[in-house]
């Protein structure tokens, strides 16, 4: 029978771990000299161990223990005197011997790759005496390897990356698998790697796992991602080998390797011309494959009639053209604009400059709608100047506007009233001539900036907005004046001719040579034998002294009048009367009293008797206030009652009536009736000096006799009203007399009155007692029958 060479293998292989087994199981034992062993009563004798070298297959799967091998001693004559025993690692768990014949047996499934190899220890006992005949030997029992462990990627799934483009056999990333079987016995931790997808694009090195590439020109842009699965087998790759897979995620990284391109050669925006400055106008964008920096762009406007109106700038985030506006748009001047814009990339990589120019060329046509403009002013700022002495209604200037549009509105003119609160100017509506409405005063407001508004006749709602500037020309409408009010003083030992002031002179006007002021003294005080002026020329002047001997007896204060004439044209003056007082001064000449009351205390009394008078006065002062609060606390109360004071205890009581139907509570008709007779109260803390025992009743008499009377009845319950508060207090009425026409028109009263009054009249009363005449006229018998 022929084998195949597959058969034939497996044959030798079968045949080769038979004879291993075999060799293992009946190797010629080996005869080794031990240490002399001496017995007591026995002569000396030599002794040694005989066993066979003990190998183990793992992964044992039989029902039977495993034989291991056998251990024998010389001394051991086969008559059952000798007894085996067996210790160390796994001794009695794993490992058994038989303790007559010596033979070793595995008992349970090993594994290499938890233990590679058991040290044991093993001796001869005499059965009778249990003592060794031989000492105790050390052998080792080695766990033979099979292939039971297929490889393992331990740091599978891998991710990895290589750029576009790249040519065959860059590397991308190399894979490792790991055999737990023993590397040294065998081919069962010998592994070879393969490819099982991927291919054709990615191929492995057999031996060391790195990845590569296996072809040319791989475009990211086509395809950014592939998934790769790569084995790991045993043995060599042989047939019966254990394998192990992996998965490889390889993306392709971006390289520049496509210009960019815009979608359209040409491109078309309307834009009105109202568009404010720095406004977007259009954004476009050229298109480009890559990502990332390799996609980054530049935009910029090379050719056209608008280089100095538009710009153009790049989107970061979007990388987009963006074009905006740097000039104003006029329609009326120009329609339309066209620019060349350009598109390149920003980062080149020149490998790939035979795929083209990474650039692109487009043009841009930029169209200027016509919109309804508000109108133009032809200057922005209007300077007008205009004297403060002007009449008004006179023109002190004018200003112009025009539509831009080409309908050309007719413009009105106005001024905006918030920029002139005091309408001090007006405008002519059709001409733009500014007259004064109010006499301008340079000293209250020197500039007035006003906002004219110029608006379109046909379109209101279009207003142009010009700025006005009108400065006030001073004239000479203010007279001079003293700079400051000054207190000047001269001491009564002055000498003649001794300055005792320096004044200066201000004017609210401001002429265009400066200020020129001229001092005198008034016709009047120009002959005085006091005091005398100098001026200085130099806008001051200088107030001397005329003789000496002051005295503050004689007379304290002076009064100087001075004229001040300025150097306007017309020239203007006035007259400023300066107050001089005399001082009795020091030998510096600092003045130390100025008040000539200290002249005038009377010659008998000096200083200390003045004090003595104020405080005997005061005094007598302590003394009143002393008698004044002693009385009052020696005062008794007048209220009997110590436990209650009306002046501490206040009762309030918040009992609400039921209104003009509830009659029970109150007699309503005591309200109003002055003949009510009440029961008189007697006040326990005064002795009345009259006892009311009833009240009179009323007659017919003159209403200023009912009202006397009444205040004094009042008074009198008042004075003998136990509740009364004990000290004066103010008592207020109100009483309407009996006298009156309409009488009471309260409902009080009506509660009482069992009348049958007209009351027809009211309805004669007017609107405001309509409700009245309703409610109490013959016409509504029937309304409360």
């Amino acid at each position: 029978m022929k084998l195949g060479k597959v058969e034939f293998c497996h044959f030798l292989q079968i045949i080769a771990l038979f004879l291993c087994l075999s060799g293992m199981s009946q190797a010629e034992l080996s005869r080794s000299r031990s240490k002399p062993y001496f017995q007591a009563g026995r002569p000396r004798t030599k002794r040694s161990w005989v066993w066979n070298q003990f190998f183990v297959l793992e992964e044992y799967m039989g029902s039977d223990p495993l034989y291991v091998g056998k251990l024998h001693s010389d001394v051991d004559k086969g008559d059952g005197s000798i007894k085996y025993i067996l210790s160390g690692e796994g001794a009695s768990s794993i490992f058994i011997i038989d303790e007559n014949t010596g033979d070793i047996h595995a008992t349970k499934r090993l594994d290499r790759e938890e233990q590679a190899y058991y040290t044991l220890r093993a001796q001869a006992l005499d059965r009778l005496t249990n003592k060794p005949v031989e000492p105790e030997s050390e052998f080792v029992i080695k766990i033979q390897d099979i292939n039971d462990n297929e490889p393992k990627f331990l740091d599978g799934p891998y991710t990895a990356g290589v750029p576009e483009m790249s040519p065959v056999g860059t590397s991308v990333v190399q894979v490792t698998a790991t055999d737990a079987d023993d590397p040294t016995y065998g081919n069962s931790a010998r592994v070879v790697y393969s490819i099982l997808q991927g291919q054709p694009y990615f191929s492995v090195e057999p031996k060391t796992g790195v990845i590569k590439t296996a072809l040319p020109n791989m475009d990211r842009e086509a395809k950014d991602q592939y998934l790769l699965v790569i084995q790991a087998k045993d043995m060599v790759g042989q047939n019966g080998g254990l394998s192990g897979t992996t998965s490889v995620t390889v993306t392709l990284t971006d390289v520049n390797d496509n210009p960019p391109r815009f979608p359209r050669r040409s491109y078309q925006y309307n834009v009105p011309e109202s568009l404010p400055v720095a406004s977007v106008v259009a954004r476009i964008k050229a298109a480009d494959a890559d990502v990332g920096p390799n996609a980054e762009m530049e935009y910029k406007i090379v050719d056209g009639d608008g280089l100095g109106v538009f710009k153009i700038s790049v989107d970061k985030d979007t990388q987009e053209g963006i074009i905006t506006i740097q000039k104003e748009l006029d329609y009326e001047a120009k329609t339309s604009y066209t620019l060349r814009i350009e598109a390149a990339n920003k980062h080149v990589d020149p490998r790939f400059l035979s795929l083209g120019p990474f650039s692109d060329m487009t043009t841009v046509k930029i169209i200027v709608e016509d919109v309804d403009e508000p109108p133009v002013f032809s200057s922005h700022l209007y300077s007008m100047e205009v004297s403060e002495a002007t009449q008004i209604g006179n023109i002190i200037g004018t200003v112009t506007a025009h539509d831009p549009d080409s309908s050309n509105s007719p413009v009105r003119y106005s001024i905006d009233r918030n920029t002139d609160l005091e309408r001090y100017f007006n405008i002519d509506a059709n001409s733009g001539v500014i007259t004064t409405a109010k006499s301008l005063d340079r000293e209250t407001n020197a500039v007035h900036n006003i906002t004219v508004l110029a608006m379109e006749s046909q379109n209101p709602s279009q207003i142009g907005r010009g700025y006005v500037a009108i400065t006030i020309l001073d004239i000479n409408d203010n007279a001079p004046e003293f700079a400051m009010d000054y207190e000047t003083t001269v001491c009564e030992n002055a000498q003649p001719g001794q300055i005792i002031q320096k004044i200066s002179a201000v004017d609210k006007d401001e002429p265009s040579n400066g200020h020129q002021f001229y001092f005198s003294l008034t016709a009047d005080a120009a002959n005085n034998h006091n005091f005398s002026l100098k001026d200085n020329k130099d806008n001051t002047a200088s107030v001397l002294t005329r003789r000496n001997g002051f005295r503050r007896q004689e007379q304290s204060v002076y009064y100087l009048p001075i004229f001040i004439v300025d150097s306007g044209s017309p020239s203007l003056s006035s007259t400023n009367t300066l107050t001089i007082r005399v001082c009795d001064c020091d030998a510096d000449g600092i003045a130390q009293t100025c008040n000539a009351e200290a002249y005038i205390l009377p010659a008998g009394l000096s200083t200390g008797a003045l004090i003595a008078i104020l405080a005997c006065v005061l005094t007598l002062l302590v003394l009143v206030l002393m008698i004044v609060t002693m009385r009052r606390r020696k005062k008794e109360p007048l209220i009997f009652d110590e436990e209650r004071d009306i002046r501490e205890n206040i009762v309030r009581y918040d009992d609400e009536g039921g209104g003009e139907e509830d009659t029970e509570a109150f007699d309503m008709a005591a309200l109003r009736n002055l003949n009510v007779i009440r029961d008189t109260k007697t006040r326990r803390d005064v002795t009345p000096e009259i006892q009311f025992l009833s009240r009179p009743t009323f007659k017919s008499i003159p209403d200023n006799v009912i009202f006397r009377e009444f205040i004094w009845e009042r008074l009198k319950e008042a004075d003998i009203d136990p509740c009364a508060p004990p000290y004066d207090s103010l008592q207020t009425y109100a009483f309407e007399g009996n006298g009156s026409v309409a009488e009471s028109l309260s409902s009080l009263d009506s509660i009482s009155s069992n009348s049958d009054q007209n009351y027809d009249y009211l309805s004669d009363w007017g609107p405001r007692f309509k409700r009245l005449a309703d409610m109490y006229g013959t016409g509504q018998d029937g309304l409360y029958s």
